[in-house]
Order: C-alpha cells, then sequence, then structure tokens
C-alpha cells in the first residue's frame, strides 16, 4: 500500500434520515428547486414533507436520487 495515496472519504448518508433529508432540502432549496432537480409530483404539485415522504418510501428509484440530491448539497 502506498503511503501517499490519501483516502477519498465520500459523504455517508448513516444516521441521517429521509425525513431529515426532505426537511434540509426543502428548507434550502426551496419545493420548487427541488421539482426542477429531481421532477416529481411530490415536488412539483401541492408538496408537503407527508406527501413527499409517503412517496419516496414506497419508490425506492425517487428515494435514491433524492439521496443524490441531498449528497450533492452537502
Amino acid at each position: 500500500m502506498d503511503a501517499n495515496k490519501k483516502s477519498v472519504k465520500t459523504p455517508s448518508l448513516d444516521g441521517i434520515t429521509l425525513e431529515t433529508i426532505i426537511i434540509q432540502l426543502s428548507e434550502n432549496m426551496g419545493w420548487e428547486a427541488m421539482g426542477a432537480a429531481v421532477p416529481m409530483r411530490c415536488f412539483t404539485h401541492d408538496p408537503s414533507i407527508k406527501s413527499s415522504l409517503k412517496f419516496l418510501r414506497r419508490t425506492p428509484w425517487a428515494r435514491k436520487k433524492v439521496e443524490q440530491l441531498y449528497l450533492q448539497q452537502i
């Protein structure tokens, strides 16, 4: 192992709930920007934390996109 190589640490979602992610994104970006970045009805049509959580918990591909958006924002 080369001692000069630095390990690249990628951000992790360990310990961060989906509700925390949605709250942080909505406060930092706003629902409109979230809907533009990740076009989903739960962000563009009458958005709320409750409706977003319900959709994202049942839709793995959408949850992954939102998690990736969150990691880009931190």
